[in-house]
């Protein structure tokens, strides 16, 4: 089967979902009463509703759908304990109804993809070539590094002389390119989760403050496995909030050229 233009020609794949119609005040409002939160009242979350701002969490984009994220409901109240000493005894921990630790898993690419290969019935490898030739091809290609990341080097110095002609995707050409992937990916998906928790009643805090090694020992994760965050969540005590969001002048961010 003869490689396709996978990136420049626009597909017609028959296929067509329609935007829902949404509430831009709404949504505003979520986002803009979204604080992280660092103390919390006695009150528990709905179970329910943790599985379904999860549930959204995993609905985030992510590159080339792999999904390489994980993330674990820490429930058990031995193991919870433990991830509190994890992440410094910090209040926003210590106080949190939950905790759920984000989890990169670009070290499961392979499996990943064979799962994205695994969609493509026989006929829908012909209709939809171009997508099939890049989970085929294209995907290890860019993600296998080789043994002491040879691969990798090669792809360094391939890319940067086709550079000098045309514009060329860089990376991901080494393993910390590939974590860096991975960390975006995650913290896509950390950003559903809060805005979910937010639109449900619940606030959250976004913590980076822990012993890595304690919480990979903790969940038992190889040593591929990337921690992006630990996320806790509750009901907001009157305390909760440390003081007045701060944000600079935007024109310190926003660049129109």
């Amino acid at each position: 089967m003869a490689t396709v233009d996978i990136f420049g020609k626009v597909q017609n794949y028959n296929y067509i979902e329609s935007a829902a119609e949404c509430d831009p005040v709404a949504f505003t409002k979520v986002v803009e009463s979204r604080r992280s939160v660092r103390v919390y009242t006695d009150d528990l979350i709905d179970p329910e509703h943790i599985k379904e701002c999860l549930r959204l969490a995993l609905l985030a984009p992510n590159s080339s759908n792999l999904q390489t994220w994980e993330f674990y409901w820490v429930r058990s109240a031995e193991k919870k304990a433990a991830l509190v000493e994890a992440c410094l005894s910090q209040p926003a921990a210590r106080t949190a109804a939950e905790l759920v630790v984000a989890v990169s898993r670009h070290d499961l690419w392979r499996e990943r993809n064979q799962l994205m290969l695994d969609v493509f019935s026989p006929e829908k490898k012909i209709k939809r070539a171009s997508a099939y030739q890049y989970y085929r091809k294209i995907i290890p290609l860019a993600y296998d590094q080789g043994f002491l990341q040879w691969k990798g080097f090669l792809k360094r110095v391939v890319m940067w002389l086709r550079g000098f002609s045309t514009p060329t995707p860089r990376s991901p050409k080494s393993l910390s390119d590939m974590r860096v992937m991975g960390a975006k990916t995650v913290a896509l998906a950390c950003e559903n989760y809060m805005l979910a928790l937010r639109a449900y009643g619940y606030d959250s805090c976004p913590m980076e403050g822990f012993d890595g090694a304690r919480v990979k020992k903790l969940l038992e994760l190889p040593s591929g496995a990337e921690i992006t965050m630990v996320i806790s969540a509750g009901k907001r005590a009157e305390n909760g909030v440390y003081g007045k969001r701060i944000r600079w002048d935007s024109s310190l961010f926003l660049k129109e050229i």
